[in-house]
């Protein structure tokens, strides 16, 4: 009776440490912070920041921004097509845009276009570790088209 409970411990803690080892390592990628996706850390990493950048005005006036500022090209109305161009930039310690790309494009019209409005954009509120500004790179994505088929309805948008 020992010797089959001995036997049966030894098999499960030998499972178990198979299972352990067949795991893939936890890798991550680097840190890619997003405007409508920042929170503050409660244990924040080295290369982190505290505070997050922000647009003056906050998330409604970049919204605002890019609305009023961002012109659908003309193929693009005749078409009626909609679509997002997915950009990102770095936010420096001055607060102003560098490093201005397109990640995820649209049409070559819409990613001019969408380089062209980050371009008149003012200065950020730059992001701060430990008290002192930081660069941080930002993910933004600027919406096209099909405007005529939205309706803004108690601050949600809905399509027709």
């Amino acid at each position: 009776m020992k010797y089959h409970l001995l036997f049966i411990l030894l098999l499960a803690t030998c499972g178990s440490a198979a299972v352990a080892q067949r795991r893939p390592p936890n890798v991550r990628g680097p840190v890619v912070m997003r405007a409508d996706q920042m929170r503050p850390q409660l244990k924040p990493g080295e290369n982190r920041p505290d505070v997050a950048p922000a647009y003056p005005g906050g998330q409604p006036a970049l919204s605002q921004f890019i609305q009023e500022n961002a012109k659908t090209p003309p193929a693009m109305q005749e078409q009626q097509k909609s679509g997002v161009v997915f950009t990102s930039f770095t936010v420096g310690e001055d607060g102003r845009l560098s490093n201005v790309k397109v990640d995820k494009g649209f049409s070559p019209e819409c990613d001019a276009e969408a380089l062209r409005v980050l371009g008149l954009m003012p200065a950020w509120k730059p992001a701060t570790r430990k008290g002192k500004p930081v660069p941080v790179d930002v993910t933004l994505a600027v919406p096209f088209g099909g405007s005529a088929n939205l309706i803004i309805e108690k601050g949600k948008v809905k399509y027709e």
